[in-house]
């Protein structure tokens, strides 16, 4: 297990926003900031404040350190062996990602509103969850997870191999695979995630957002520069996924959502990614996270979700051989 000492080393401090930064750093051969390589945006920092850091802003290397020794020993302690008679999952020891696990000094990864909370849904957004919850729950917005074993469009988009449960967007980090690869020539960024191999092609010529009619698993992205700072705007997202989704959770529906993600080159191995949610049809206001993302010096492998997806064949198979062995079921 890591020391206190040796996390406290490894931190990543959290940087100034960065609506903020203006970086001096590498530049592309015909002038733009140079953002390209493979970056890891993997932390234990979590997505809300905890209460016990409810007036706090920051934290101290220390403290930090104590948030990511803490996330480490639950992960840890997940690889015991399982009660008898449970077959267990695969093993988080392997698979969960921790080599490179930090905790940042900000104490949650939103950043606004001030308190490091999401903010309330509407009202007519509830309402519309409970209306969809009634009506049997289609469409399923859950990335990871599911509604019954009824078929394969009752499990989450992760499940289905459609959208990855780190990847977004926004990017948030999760388990594994928390790796994104930046591409750039002239006119053009593109943004490559290592998890279900989802490509953003983003244009920076100033054109406008495809037609609202057209929706988009992961939507429509347009972006220019501010200063130094690549700013992306994502509209056209399709209503079948969440306005804001982490890997067990989705809220609302996506098809009002304005999403806007900044990426400064704070140094050599960093660069900070910002996002902004702002959906009025589904949030009482607008909030943003923000953490930084490690350089990586290998490369991206492929994401085969599809050729490796037995859990889905065997728990819908699973699922009707339950089905005829219930006797009490005509």
């Amino acid at each position: 297990m890591l020391t206190a000492a040796a996390v406290a080393a490894a931190l990543v401090l959290a940087h100034a926003p960065a609506t903020a930064q203006s970086a001096t750093g590498p530049r592309t051969a015909w002038g733009d900031p140079d953002l390209q390589g493979v970056w890891d945006y993997w932390t234990f920092t979590p997505l809300e404040r905890p209460e016990e850091f409810a007036d706090r802003d920051q934290l101290t290397a220390e403290e930090a350190a104590v948030v990511a020794q803490r996330s480490n020993a639950e992960a840890l302690a997940r690889d015991e062996p399982p009660p008898p008679g449970d077959v267990g999952g695969y093993s988080q020891a392997v698979w969960t990602d921790r080599a490179r696990a930090t905790a940042l000094t900000q104490p949650s990864l939103l950043v606004d509103p001030p308190n490091g909370k999401l903010p309330a849904m509407t009202a007519a957004a509830t309402a519309r969850a409970q209306a969809d919850a009634t009506a049997g729950g289609y469409p399923v917005r859950l990335r990871v997870g599911g509604i019954n074993e009824d078929g394969p469009e009752a499990r989450g988009a992760a499940e289905r191999c459609l959208l990855g449960f780190s990847t977004g967007p926004p990017m948030l980090p999760a388990g594994y695979n928390n790796n994104v690869q930046l591409f750039q020539a002239p006119g053009w960024v593109v943004l490559l995630n290592e998890m279900v191999h989802d490509v953003r092609v983003v244009p920076l010529d100033g054109r406008d957002a495809l037609p609202s009619n057209l929706q988009q698993w992961l939507g429509s992205s347009r972006g220019h520069w501010d200063g130094d700072t690549l700013v992306v705007e994502t509209t056209n997202f399709t209503n079948k996924t969440g306005s804001f989704n982490t890997s067990f959770v989705s809220w609302g529906s996506a098809e009002h959502l304005t999403l806007v993600e900044r990426f400064t080159r704070v140094d050599a191995d960093t660069v900070m990614y910002e996002w902004t949610v702002n959906d009025p049809d589904t949030w009482t206001q607008a909030f943003t996270g923000q953490f930084p993302m490690l350089r990586a010096d290998e490369p991206l492998y492929e994401y085969a979700c599809h050729e490796g997806n037995y859990g889905m064949q065997n728990l819908l198979s699973g699922a009707r051989a339950a089905e005829r062995a219930d006797t009490t079921q005509p």
